[in-house]
């Protein structure tokens, strides 16, 4: 790649020096060739495992190079919890699974305080044993199936990646990822997410159905011999350049106005926001929503080997992005409007561009 790309490489924009970025070192573009090299080969030892759904695998590695977490949905059966266990080990990831169940207590997934007692002197004193959640992958699983207490545990773990017990602060291993899927048939006997934990998820990944091609190849290979073993692509330190050097993507001024302009549009009370954004939204997506636009563009590019990120990077994660952060409103569901369409309409505008 050469190092003096324009920064607009797929959209046509003025000559502006005001909306111009310095484009990336040369070293940081060998590293994005060397990045994407390694992408691909991920992909190839995680297919090994998981017969299609490129898409939701792509979204699971534009989370964990962008440091979010992200938000799994699909019935049963479509492999989500051996998916996210399938990355974990290709990435040479320390990973624990976390079912949740009613009973589930929040000492359960952060640890909990013992008290040990020295044989030789009798002395008593606590010790703190880690919970599940140290570790690089923590996959929460069936998440909205725990009642709103225990979902709250994991509040700061994914904010601050730091969790308090006892009136001290132990830091998770990095990178620390949240990984949660949830099943959206069955609504009894769970308990939604505040909307407070939803916004921390970076991404929610709608998971489908596989084709009949992908479907007949799935059944040969889980009712014949054991599956293939894994090679591990990269490991915890590897992942954390990674993620440093997709923060050193440079973008323009134009994207990052267009990212803002995208998510303020979704708040109803905006006054860019279009007509049927103020009759069917509630509540639009906040200032996360922006930031992880731009972050997920930057992911996006790394992930295609690019120097730098442009608008159609944005476009292509919007829709897991502002998803789960536009609340609509009784008029919305009357008129069959969903999330999905909404979000879809408004990209399918120009306005947020200009």
């Amino acid at each position: 790649y050469s190092v003096t790309l324009p920064v607009f490489l797929r959209f046509p924009a003025p000559h502006r020096p005001d909306l111009m970025t310095a484009p990336a070192p040369a070293n940081d573009v060998e590293q994005l060739a060397r990045l994407a090299t390694a992408v691909d080969q991920l992909r190839s030892q995680v297919a090994r495992r998981i017969v299609g759904q490129q898409e939701a695998v792509d979204g699971i590695l534009t989370a964990i190079l962008a440091g979010g977490h992200a938000l799994l949905i699909g019935v049963p059966g479509l492999a989500k919890t051996l998916m996210v266990s399938t990355v974990a080990e290709a990435l040479r990831l320390s990973f624990n699974r976390v079912q949740f169940t009613p009973d589930l207590m929040p000492s359960d997934i952060t640890g909990t305080e013992i008290i040990e007692e020295d044989l030789t002197t009798g002395k008593r004193a606590f010790r703190f044993v880690h919970g599940p959640i140290f570790s690089n992958v923590v996959l929460a699983d069936e998440i909205n199936r725990t009642p709103p207490k225990t979902q709250a545990a994991l509040l700061q773990a994914m904010q601050e990646h730091e969790v308090t017990v006892g009136g001290q602060t132990y830091h998770l291993p990095e990178p620390f990822f949240v990984l949660a899927t949830q099943n959206p048939i069955e609504q009894e006997g769970t308990y939604p997410l505040p909307e407070a934990q939803l916004d921390r998820f970076m991404l929610e990944i709608r998971i489908g159905y596989p084709t009949r091609t992908e479907e007949e190849t799935i059944v040969e290979q889980t009712t014949g011999a054991r599956g293939a073993r894994l090679e591990a692509v990269l490991d915890a330190e590897t992942v954390r350049a990674m993620q440093e050097l997709v923060r050193r993507i440079p973008v323009s001024k134009q994207l990052v106005r267009a990212a803002v302009s995208l998510a303020r549009m979704t708040r109803p009370a905006d006054g860019d926001a279009p007509g049927f954004i103020r009759e069917y939204v509630e509540w639009g997506a906040g200032p996360r929503a922006s930031q992880y636009l731009v972050l997920g563009a930057k992911a996006r590019a790394a992930l295609a080997g690019r120097p730098m990120a442009d608008l159609d990077d944005v476009k292509s994660i919007a829709l897991p992005v502002l998803r789960h952060r536009v609340v609509t409103n009784f008029a919305a569901e009357a008129a069959g409007r969903t999330n999905d369409d909404l979000v879809r309409e408004l990209l399918s505008s120009s306005a947020w561009i200009a």
